[in-house]
């Protein structure tokens, strides 16, 4: 059901709207329009051109929660401050932070410097002489660097004894010895250049190390470590800091957010100047119960205004659209906002899609084992992750099992319990012209023919709420097409069943009429309508179309019809599939292997349910919304609220 709904102006003093958004928006729920565009008529009416005065603050108080708080902390609901302390409290915190994180970048800097002078002089420990000391060579160039395996073997081979050159070799890896070489200061470009042809890469030392590389290391490690446990005690702080003050900073965040949420209203907002005053106007769409509540509660306020406007023709906006369904239902919702919302004026198929759906896949998927096992497994998912798909297929479990006592299945056993209906592989029907066919067969198209019927009649009903006579007398899905199918439904029971037809003057009526009344839809639309036109000009192009959309409609009747046949087959389907199972289980010998007859129930339930999921809601799209549902409705989006769905 969709709930009815009325639309308000409320208007106050410009100070005042913040209270009555904190005081009534909380409590009432109110679909917002923007007040400029509603009110166009109204002179004088400008936007508010205020900035929000809590964004920064919420901002700042979001950011120290992602970055110090759990996501389960940050989004308790704690008692909220006033405003002001709100915003004291992130203020102050985000300063004591940021010194803090000050101090630690600085000690941050300084141990990557100290890394970096550790990476440096690392690969030359196995050097047993003072680093500064060799800085201070005067007649003697030396060079420290890396030289690949390869080359180093051919310098060492081929090069090392015919040059001025002393060479020590100090770590190595994989791919690189890491050494340091000694050479005359007036050979030094010749000794250079021959190591760089050998792909020489020279690593350049600052003169701060003390004594030997190795006593280097040592005392830059010590350092480090300094430094690592004055980071850590930084980081220590940090979070003792925060977690003091973690239940004051949600409780400021809740209270900031509240009041930003609110004060972005004036976005939807118009102002009005009055005798050196100005008055706020808010407009927006309130449930029935809601609005006279919230009107009931306004006559106590002096201060706030509201005016309720009953005709929606006076309205700019379209209603939106809120439903309100039984409990069992609700979770069907879910597919109808998958379709799309019916408008204000529409029906709404909540109810009608949560029958035909369960219904159709019970008669699909019936099997009293599988069944309960979906009815209790969805249930159970349900009570515990409040998940909508879980109470469909509860719903549609309940109905399985209700189809398998009524096939006698189950866990594709059909020696268990008789059937009280038939056993969908063995009952057939004798039909005329047609000969035999399967009973589940005929009833899938009977049942699929009742619900084109009351599809159409339910899009006759659509089409009279929207004003729309065309639609609701003339079209293929109106009071014609009514007269046509049921006459065609009428005839083919009467033949199948062997009893005589109705006289051919009658079938005349019934047949021809309805066919013609389709074809000229529109020169009749227009006569209703009184439009001065009935015919278009063009009259020949007029009959031609009319002739091919008779036929598509013919056709149409007919596939939609036919497509039913897979509600049988899909029931025609599992009673085979699980007879393979029972037969790859021996179950013919008396001693089935119950791992197989397990594990081929679970595949069953879980692929041919999936299917018969999937093929029952195109069922329900295809064949019956797009006969009387269009979907074209906005949802109601309570102020505030970040998901009005059920």
């Amino acid at each position: 059901m969709i709930e009815k709904m009325k639309f308000l102006s409320i208007t106050g003093h410009k100070g005042g709207i913040d209270q009555v958004v904190d005081q009534y928006f909380s409590k009432y729920e109110i679909h917002l329009e923007n007040a400029l565009s509603e009110l166009k008529t109204v002179p004088d009416l400008k936007p508010f051109n205020e900035s929000n005065p809590y964004k920064g603050e919420l901002q700042t108080a979001n950011r120290l929660i992602a970055d110090y708080l759990d996501k389960e902390d940050g989004t308790k609901t704690l008692l909220t401050p006033v405003i002001e302390d709100a915003v004291r409290v992130v203020r102050s915190l985000d300063e004591e932070l940021k010194t803090l994180c000050e101090k630690k970048e600085s000690l941050e800097k300084e141990l990557d410097l100290l890394q970096l002078s550790r990476n440096r002089v690392q690969p030359f420990v196995d050097l047993n002489y003072a680093v500064r000391s060799i800085m201070q060579f005067k007649f003697v160039s030396f060079r420290f660097g890396r030289i690949p395996h390869e080359y180093y073997k051919k310098f060492m081979d081929y090069v090392y004894d015919t040059i001025d050159v002393v060479m020590h070799k100090c770590q190595e890896d994989e791919h690189y010895v890491w050494v340091v070489y000694f050479v005359p200061d007036v050979i030094h470009d010749k000794a250079d250049a021959i190591l760089a042809s050998l792909h020489f890469e020279r690593f350049f030392l600052p003169d701060e190390y003390e004594g030997t590389p190795t006593e280097a290391v040592k005392e830059l490690d010590e350092k480090i470590s300094v430094l690592q446990a004055d980071i850590d005690q930084m980081n220590n702080q940090i979070s003792q800091t925060v977690l003091s003050k973690k239940e004051e900073l949600v409780a400021a965040r809740n209270r900031l957010e509240r009041f930003s949420r609110n004060f972005d209203v004036r976005k939807l907002a118009a102002c009005s100047s009055h005798d050196d005053r100005t008055y706020y106007i808010l407009c927006g769409w309130m449930s029935e119960s809601d609005a006279d509540a919230f009107c009931k509660e306004l006559e106590n306020d002096s201060d706030t205004f509201f005016f309720m406007e009953t005709d929606h023709n006076n309205i700019v906006s379209r209603p939106p659209t809120k439903l309100k369904n039984p409990g069992l239902f609700k979770p069907f919702e879910m597919f109808i906002h998958m379709y799309g919302l019916p408008s204000y004026d529409e029906l709404d198929p909540t109810i009608i899609l949560g029958l035909t759906y369960a219904f159709l896949f019970g008669f699909m998927f019936g099997d009293a084992g599988q069944g309960l096992c979906l009815l209790l497994g969805g249930f159970a998912l349900y009570r515990a992750k409040k998940l909508n798909l879980a109470a469909i297929i509860s719903c549609c479990g309940f109905f399985s099992t209700i189809f398998g006592f009524l096939f006698g299945s189950v866990f594709g056993f059909e020696d268990i319990l008789p059937a009280l209906w038939l056993h969908p592989q063995k009952a057939m029907t004798q039909l005329p012209f047609i000969g035999n066919l399967n009973t589940v067969f005929v009833v899938a198209i009977a049942l699929g023919m009742g619900i084109v019927l009351m599809t159409m009649v339910l899009n006759v009903v659509n089409s009279l709420r929207s004003h729309d006579p065309e639609k609701a007398y003339f079209d293929t899905n109106g009071v014609a097409g009514i007269v046509f199918y049921s006459a065609l439904v009428i005839t083919v029971f009467l033949y199948m069943s062997g009893r005589p037809l109705p006289a051919s003057a009658v079938l005349f009526v019934m047949f021809v009429l309805p066919l013609l009344v389709i074809f000229f839809k529109e020169p009749l639309a227009a006569l209703a309508e009184k439009k001065a036109k009935a015919m278009p000009e063009e009259k020949g192009m007029f009959f031609v179309q009319g002739f091919f959309e008779l036929f598509e409609v013919l056709l149409s009747y007919f596939s939609n019809t036919l497509s039913f046949v897979r509600v049988g087959a899909f029931a025609v389907s599992h009673a085979a599939m699980m007879e393979v199972v029972l037969m790859l289980a021996g179950a013919e010998s008396g001693s089935p292997n119950w791992l197989v007859i397990l594990l081929g129930n679970l595949f069953v339930c879980g692929m041919e349910g999936l299917i018969v999921g999937i093929q029952v809601l195109r069922l329900e799209y295809y064949e019956l919304f797009s006969r009387f549902y269009k979907g074209t409705g906005r949802e109601f989006r309570a102020y505030g609220s970040t998901d009005p769905r059920p």
